[in-house]
């Protein structure tokens, strides 16, 4: 007989099921056994004459059952058991090292078993939600997904927070983003492209937002007028992968984190507003400033205003920050005739979870931006790029871990199936 999933059991049927003993009671007669998989839960009940080796089965052992699924209203758990004809364990567990109140660290050295909690199990599968809704958005608008090196020859973007690895007879280094690639591709013809992959960044940041390998969902798309193609490309992508979210996982989200971590999803367009008005928004509202030689780029605290702000003045959870310094932003974002860089970030519940922009893509001017910025010889490889024709384009890229942790109330550390930070490096 094959296996069914838990949740596909319908009552007077005759089942073979598998999966974690997630609670086991201990009766004279017998014992009631809840078993988990991960579509759901099931009580089965054993008569102890007939399973007598139940009396040694522990909690999170692995079990599988063959049996009839019978209605029984006493039964809390739906109302239903399994009075099962066949019984084999397939593995027995050990007392376990941590509970669910176990400190932080303490669940990551053993996060093969915290992730077997329902919250968490929950949050691997809202990511997938998450992940596909945005993946099948971008396919049904004419996008294509490649896959970029994470092994490069030259340090990326900035330089800086890189890892240097041994790469045969040289060196070689872990990709800060797919950013250059992404406009490679561009340059290549393909119009439109996106990717899901790691990202590594050579930060000692010990915050509960920052890990050093994440998961990022990046976009590069050509033939654009300026930024607000890009924002608006945004916007569109981020309420078809919430209201897919909303519809799958929305009441279960709320029944396991409660009711402050209920999924909305948003009108658009998305309020937008400039950095210098932001910040003089945040000093009239709330008594927030910052010095003047700080007005170039927007602080962690003016981040986490924004949520408030963003939400009184106009009634939504995001908000779009444009004219930024062009000293804070990457030299490929391109600039008006003022010199203000035509990019944007996207703050989501008080915290960044884009920046995107119109990149540069004439090749003189490409070349001056990154002289000016001292690296000219360090991004000769991406230079090359423009040499030879290339559309107007820009893109963003999104955190996958970032937005779980969001989404759900939770530290990066826990958004993630493995965290990657400067102090952890295992299991």
């Amino acid at each position: 007989m094959e296996r069914t999933y838990i949740r596909d059991m319908t009552p007077g049927n005759r089942y073979r099921i598998s999966g974690f003993v997630d609670a086991i009671r201990q009766m004279r007669w017998g014992a009631f056994v809840v078993l988990r998989d991960i579509t759901g839960k099931v009580q089965v009940t054993f008569d102890k004459e007939k399973f007598p080796e139940i009396v040694n089965v522990t909690a999170h052992s692995v079990m599988t059952v063959e049996g009839i699924l019978n209605a029984n209203p006493s039964v809390k758990l739906g109302g239903k058991e399994v009075a099962p004809d066949t019984m084999k364990v397939e593995s027995m567990a050990e007392a376990l090292p941590i509970a669910d109140d176990s400190e932080i660290d303490s669940r990551m050295d053993y996060r093969w078993i915290d992730l077997r909690r329902e919250q968490n199990q929950l949050m691997m599968k809202v990511q997938t939600t998450l992940t596909a809704a945005m993946r099948e958005f971008l396919l049904q608008h004419n996008f294509i997904e490649i896959h970029t090196p994470k092994l490069i020859a030259a340090a990326s973007e900035s330089g800086s927070d890189v890892f240097e690895v041994k790469y045969f007879d040289t060196k070689a280094y872990l990709a800060q983003s797919p950013q250059f690639y992404k406009q490679m591709a561009m340059a290549a013809g393909l119009e439109r492209i996106f990717e899901t992959g790691p990202v590594f960044r050579a930060e000692k940041s010990y915050t509960n937002k920052h890990a050093t390998e994440f998961t990022g969902f990046d976009l590069e798309f050509s033939y654009i007028d300026s930024m607000y193609d890009v924002m608006k490309m945004e916007e569109e992508l981020l309420v078809a992968a919430l209201k897919a979210v909303k519809e799958k996982h929305g009441d279960e989200i709320v029944a396991l984190f409660g009711q402050e971590y209920e999924v909305i999803v948003p009108e658009t367009p998305f309020p937008v507003i400039k950095l210098a008005d932001l910040y003089r928004e945040l000093e009239e509202r709330y008594g927030y400033s910052v010095p003047e030689e700080l007005h170039g780029d927007l602080t962690t605290d003016a981040e986490r205003l924004c949520a408030r702000f963003s939400k009184e003045k106009y009634g939504h959870e995001f908000l779009f920050v444009t004219d930024y310094s062009a000293k804070e932003r990457a030299f490929y974002h391109m600039r008006d005739e003022h010199g203000v860089p035509q990019g944007y970030d996207l703050i989501w519940r008080g915290v960044e979870i884009t920046t995107g922009a119109q990149r540069e893509h004439r090749y003189e001017i490409l070349k001056k931006q990154a002289e000016e910025k001292g690296l000219g010889r360090d991004v000769a490889f991406y230079l090359e790029f423009f040499r030879y024709g290339c559309p107007p384009h820009g893109g963003f890229g999104l955190g996958i871990d970032r937005l779980t942790m969001l989404f759900l109330g939770l530290s990066i550390k826990e958004a993630e199936f493995l965290f990657r930070g400067p102090n952890r490096l295992t299991p």
